[in-house]
């Protein structure tokens, strides 16, 4: 059955006539009676009584008639959607950020995001750069706001590159930071390794951290409340009072924080994803 069978069924109904149901069809009497017996035959039963003042439909018709009218009701619904999504951006979009970057940027654009395009329903995936970056290759995201250097052969743009750098409390300004306590804090093993590269550089590498935390936030509080020192990317200083000082390589290369978006190729072919990205570019 398709689609014509829905309105000849509609058409009998209305008439209640084979004669006339051909002619509003446009259509002979002799292909309607051939149409209306294939469809019974496709579906096992009898859906009409013939009599000599018009047809009535049988109980498995008028269950069939019933069906069909809800069906041709949800393909003129389905359309109508289809219609209007052409005019709008709408859908789901699968977007990891990073746990830094969703704290500190991510509410914004997010909150821009939605307010442009209110019908995409956003699933937001937060974690280490390294975890998300292993769910853009297993295909489970569209896009990423990732931390660090990663390899992608998809779309891959720039966001920032953010200085990272010392950082004590003002009573602590005079202090050297060998005769502080140094407060570690959980990252990606990448940054791990360019943190311990600097402090080899600066004589600092036989420290361990006295005190370990698992958020940049606690870090930072704890740094400002004089525990000690920590190293910090510029993103989580917003509001910091304390000392900043940026860090230097021994050759002289700022040490830096890249954050960038990475994009799966089939993604950007859907609105939504081509939305999110165009927006996170003007910014």
């Amino acid at each position: 059955m398709d689609e014509k069978d829905f309105e000849l069924l509609e058409m009998l109904d209305e008439s209640r006539n084979i004669t006339k149901a051909a002619e509003r069809l446009f259509i002979t009497q002799s292909a309607l009676s051939k149409r209306i017996k294939a469809m019974e035959q496709e579906l096992g039963v009898e859906l009409l009584l013939r009599r000599h003042q018009g047809i009535r439909f049988t109980p498995e018709g008028e269950l069939v008639l019933s069906s069909t009218r809800a069906a041709a009701k949800q393909l003129a619904q389905m359309r109508a959607q289809l219609a209007a999504n052409r005019q709008e951006v709408c859908g789901t979009l699968r977007a990891g950020i990073s746990i830094n970057y969703a704290l500190y940027r991510f509410p914004d654009i997010l909150a821009e995001y939605h307010r442009k395009y209110p019908k995409v329903q956003l699933q937001v995936t937060t974690g280490q750069s390294r975890d998300l970056y292993r769910q853009m290759l297993e295909g489970r995201l569209d896009v990423a706001i990732i931390r660090g250097e990663f390899s992608w052969d998809g779309m891959q743009f720039l966001l920032s590159r953010e200085r990272v750098c010392v950082i004590c409390a003002k009573d602590n300004e005079d202090v050297p930071l060998e005769q502080m306590l140094y407060i570690g804090r959980k990252t990606d093993t990448d940054q791990e390794a360019r943190i311990l590269r600097w402090m080899n550089e600066q004589g600092l590498g036989g420290l361990n951290a006295g005190l370990y935390v698992d958020s940049i936030t606690t870090c930072v509080e704890m740094v400002r409340r004089g525990l000690g020192w920590s190293v910090i990317p510029e993103i989580a200083l917003t509001g910091f009072d304390g000392c900043v000082r940026p860090c230097f390589f021994e050759n002289g290369e700022p040490f830096v924080r890249k954050t960038s978006l990475i994009c799966q190729k089939e993604s950007l072919r859907l609105p939504q994803v081509r939305a999110f990205v165009e927006l996170l570019k003007q910014r």
